[in-house]
């Protein structure tokens, strides 16, 4: 496979599945604004906090007030990573490779680009109501362009770089959910353990879909399980562990080296050390050394993954 072909596959998946999550972060911060006492003060920053978002935005607004942060995270190409930038990213890498990929890919993909710009020029007229079904319609676009990846495509070398990529970016993006639960309450010690707490946490696993699933594992809530669950639950599709060990199943598949092998490349070697470590964490050591901090740790390292995995596989120079 050509270096360039396996690179836009990789990068049209992670775009499309950064997409996804921003329309969950934004849908699920509207709905626990709905239940959030009339006393407190809607909570917007924290979104862009914790995507790493907020000196970009900054720059071109003075208050993350709810219209500006909501239209920043979605609609404006000045954010790289707004849901219209990273759809737009993730048509034109289809685009370059359509010989590579099916026809019904293809026309999701420009549904969900279209379906995105033509809401861009009149999401002003728009209420609440007309917000959360345009979200709910792009967390479904997504799902449904997953889907029918499933269905039509050869699992070869680009299935599993696409798989790769989706599966990166995921677990990166339940790390900073799981991070704005922190930038949250972080100004309000008191609030810990409160009503208000286990709202925010239940709003947390909502943004993931993973309140049944993790309601048939624990019946109860609390922090503790919540955490072990989006981080350390192996069957989970979007726990943190879970997309770790598939994304490093799909670079066994691509490479024929075995993880741990003397012949793993540094791709690999740096995923399966990345992996070791998550999965030796229990819950207590995570709170003991700080949520926060092991986040913020493991984004940087799964950065550097994806760093690694363009200078391996795609960023190859011609034979002298």
């Amino acid at each position: 496979m050509l270096s360039r072909v396996a690179n836009s596959i990789y990068w049209m998946n992670r775009y499309v599945e950064r997409a996804e999550n921003y329309a969950r972060f934004i849908d699920v911060n509207m709905n626990l604004m709905l239940d959030l006492p009339p006393t407190l003060t809607q909570q917007w920053k924290p979104l862009i906090t914790a995507t790493a978002d907020d000196v970009a935005f900054f720059e071109h607004f003075d208050e993350a007030s709810g219209s500006n942060v909501m239209f920043f995270m979605t609609f404006d190409s000045r954010n790289q990573n707004s849901i219209l930038s990273s759809l737009q990213q993730a048509r034109e890498n289809a685009r370059t490779i359509r010989e590579t990929i099916s026809k019904e890919m293809w026309e999701q993909i420009n549904y969900l680009y279209w379906r995105v710009k033509d809401a861009a020029a009149h999401h002003h007229l728009w209420d609440s109501r007309n917000w959360r079904e345009f979200y709910n319609d792009i967390k479904f676009g997504c799902e449904a362009f997953y889907g029918i990846i499933y269905s039509t495509i050869t699992r070869n070398d680009g299935w599993h770089f696409g798989n790769v990529g989706r599966l990166l970016e995921r677990a990166d993006k339940t790390t900073r959910l799981l991070d704005v639960k922190y930038f949250t309450l972080l100004p309000d010690v008191s609030a810990v353990g409160s009503p208000l707490d286990l709202l925010q946490w239940t709003a947390v696993l909502k943004s993931v879909s993973a309140y049944n699933m993790y309601r048939q594992r624990f019946r109860n809530m609390s922090p503790g399980h919540i955490v072990e669950f989006l981080i350390l639950e192996e069957n989970f599709p979007r726990s943190v562990l879970h997309c770790l060990k598939r994304a490093e199943w799909s670079l066994h598949e691509i490479t024929g080296v075995a993880p741990g092998s003397p012949g793993e490349d540094t791709a690999q070697q740096q995923l399966r050390l990345l992996r070791e470590e998550v999965e030796t964490q229990s819950v207590s050591s995570l709170f003991t050394s700080g949520l926060h901090q092991f986040l913020d740790e493991y984004q940087g390292r799964n950065n550097a993954v994806g760093a690694t995995i363009f200078n391996v596989y795609f960023d190859l120079k011609p034979a002298a």
